[in-house]
């Protein structure tokens, strides 16, 4: 399928796109890479500063990749009762079950809203707590040696020390670094009944 761009300047040019089998073929390689990447990190022979950015809500995060698993769909997820609203329920990842939590709203904010895109990223093995968080999108990897760190008068909460600092990348964009090997030792995080 071609299609001819609207661009005055580039109208003789043609943007072929990929058949659906093509597509399907490049997201299976990126994932493979991307697997591969997350168990070299988790195995320490990744030697660049690299992350995994995901977004929640409106929000740019990074993880290291040691403390982050599996990325999964977000399409079947149990509830359960008597617990706080930021826990969003069970999710069976490969036969285990898996708390998941939204960020935003354990933080006081407005909740992620579940839709395709929404993904759960599990939190590493290593970090030995079967967990994890109800992302809007995976971004992929992310150099921070790329990136400049934001230094912020108002510094970072004392309350929330699983946010450790900011970064700017080239676009402007601002992304927060988040520990979960942090956010596992947080009192209130692990208090999920009401």
């Amino acid at each position: 399928m071609t299609q001819t761009l609207s661009d005055p300047v580039a109208a003789n040019l043609e943007v072929t796109r990929p058949e659906g089998g093509v597509r399907r073929t490049r997201l299976r390689e990126f994932q493979a890479q991307l697997v591969e990447r997350m168990q070299a990190a988790q195995r320490g022979d990744f030697t660049q500063v690299n992350q995994l950015g995901i977004m929640v809500g409106q929000v740019r995060y990074l993880l290291e990749l040691r403390e982050a698993g599996e990325i999964v769909s977000a399409s079947s997820l149990t509830n359960v009762p008597l617990t706080k609203e930021w826990y969003v329920g069970l999710s069976n990842i490969r036969g285990n079950l898996t708390s998941v939590v939204d960020l935003p709203r354990f933080q006081g904010n407005e909740g992620t809203k579940l839709d395709n895109a929404c993904r759960i990223v599990a939190f590493a093995p290593v970090l030995a707590f079967n967990s994890g968080l109800l992302v809007s999108q995976v971004l992929g990897l992310r150099n921070i040696a790329e990136m400049e760190e934001v230094v912020s008068d108002e510094g970072l909460s004392e309350k929330h020390v699983w946010l450790q600092c900011k970064y700017r990348d080239r676009d402007g964009n601002i992304w927060h670094k988040l520990s979960l090997a942090a956010l596992v030792q947080d009192q209130e995080f692990l208090q999920i009944g009401l």
